[in-house]
């Protein structure tokens, strides 16, 4: 068979399936998925959640009390995020023992499938080439490097589009079976994270269709109330009381509507790059523009009814969020899905295929030669890996320690140690620095590529036991 036969069979059977290029996309994010959660971005948001996974397998696996390392002399039991994703890095634990990247691969599996299932749901509605493209371009936006992080964001999301299908299903005359698994998987998605509940907006259009039978409609709306208790009691009580009971507060709940309305509108610009930058890049978004445009030209009323009430759902999200919503580039990852059908109803409405083909490379080459550099690890930041080592040396897996890495746990989760997360200020602090040792504290670590004017020195009861290259350790005791 020729090479021209081969491309022949190529362009017939394997480029028009979703399915291939969600395996290839697959395959190519499993470079380096077993590489320490030491890229420069999200580094602190993913070693948060690998502490919760390494907690449980170590201490308490009870899902109920999910613990950090740097609570200081408390715990650690706070309330976060559902475990979800971090329970099931535990139970792969139980059969090969801890290992941090277990994360990653979880999360790329349920966002893979998460991917193939949007494609799905969209079939449901529009015909397969505006479903395909959709569907390719959710692989290549800011999803290609999110997917294979320890966070829950494009995992929830995920779990929320697999219920819509199984919803849509059974508003069409499916088994009620479909209806159940639209409750387990909505419950499990948005338990992992409250932000991607905005998705259930566009249950309205099923609800108000005439042609779906009442029943089905009445069941799909009792397993979303039901959905709602454990979701409810976890995020507005149950995380409240740990975090007043156990004295020790790291989940961010969220501003009132109209500080953050003032925090988003004072800070527009940097608001609106979340969008024409983090999500697909300029093509990208001047594509997804376009096709807002001659959606409205044209009365493309299927993707403007979506758009719209997805985008009012998401705003109360984003208002809630306030500066986090532009502070952090994973807040928009929920809209990521939405924004794909403007860019793909932009490509369908080009004339000749070759020039749909050519527009769709642009924005998948600028997108991901921008998220390249996430996968791979700089030198500069291996060095962090040494600390459990020096950390076994000198200290007892007990010992609290105190380490200079300001609001970043990452260094504390090296260490493999408990304690507290502290700036350089702090050090030179006399009166704090008294305070964390009266509570226990046995160690100060310093990190001395992140030191600004800490001057190393002993104090008066502070023996150097430790220095190299990167890290002077003091023992603080007698």
């Amino acid at each position: 068979m020729n090479a021209k036969s081969l491309l022949a069979i190529f362009k017939e059977k394997y480029a028009p399936d979703i399915r291939f290029w969600v395996l290839l996309f697959f395959i190519f994010r499993l470079y380096g998925i077993t590489d320490p959660p030491l890229e420069i971005a999200h580094n602190w948001r993913q070693v948060t959640g690998d502490m919760v996974a390494r907690n449980m397998y170590e201490i308490d696996n009870n899902i109920l009390y999910p613990r950090l390392d740097f609570g200081g002399e408390k715990t650690g039991i706070t309330g976060t995020e559902f475990s979800v994703l971090n329970y099931l890095m535990y139970l792969l634990s139980l059969l090969f023992g801890f290992h941090d990247w277990f994360g990653r691969l979880i999360n790329l599996i349920v966002s893979s499938i998460g991917v193939l299932y949007f494609y799905k749901l969209l079939r449901l509605k529009f015909d397969e080439k505006f479903s395909f493209y959709a569907g390719f371009l959710l692989l290549t936006s800011m999803w290609l490097i999110y997917s294979r992080k320890v966070m829950p964001d494009t995992f929830s999301t995920s779990l929320v589009i697999i219920s819509l299908y199984h919803a849509f299903m059974y508003f069409k005359g499916s088994k009620i079976f479909h209806a159940v698994l639209y409750f387990i998987f909505v419950t499990l998605g948005i338990l992992s994270k409250i932000p991607s509940a905005y998705l259930l907006i566009i249950l309205v259009f099923p609800f108000i269709d005439k042609s779906v039978p009442t029943i089905n409609k009445i069941w799909v709306f009792v397993f979303t109330l039901l959905m709602f208790i454990p979701v409810g009691f976890w995020y507005f009580y149950w995380v409240p009381y740990l975090v007043s009971h156990f004295g020790f507060a790291h989940y961010y709940m969220g501003t009132g509507i109209f500080q953050g309305f003032h925090e988003i509108v004072t800070n527009m610009s940097r608001t609106f790059e979340k969008f024409y930058f983090d999500a697909f890049k300029f093509i990208g978004f001047i594509t997804c523009v376009f096709g807002f445009v001659f959606a409205i030209l044209k009365k493309e009323k299927r993707v403007l009814w979506i758009t719209l009430l997805c985008s009012l759902a998401f705003a109360f999200f984003m208002l809630k969020a306030g500066r986090n919503f532009y502070h952090h580039s994973y807040y928009i990852v929920p809209l990521v899905p939405v924004m794909c059908l403007f860019i793909a109803y932009a490509l369908t409405l080009i004339k000749k295929q070759g020039l749909q083909v050519l527009l769709l490379l642009a924005i998948t080459a600028e997108s991901i030669a921008d998220q390249q550099h996430d996968f791979r690890i700089k030198d500069s930041e291996k060095y962090k890996l040494s600390l459990e080592n020096i950390a076994d040396k000198i200290t007892e897996k007990t010992d609290l320690i105190a380490i200079n890495g300001d609001e970043n746990p990452q260094l504390m989760y090296f260490a493999h140690r408990k304690g507290w997360t502290i700036s350089s200020d702090e050090v030179k602090d006399p009166d704090y620095m008294n305070e964390i040792i009266n509570l226990g504290c046995k160690y100060l670590f310093l990190n001395k590529h992140a030191l600004t004017s800490v001057v190393l020195r002993s104090g008066e009861n502070w023996k150097n036991v430790f220095e190299n290259e990167d890290f002077v350790v003091y023992s603080l005791r007698n």
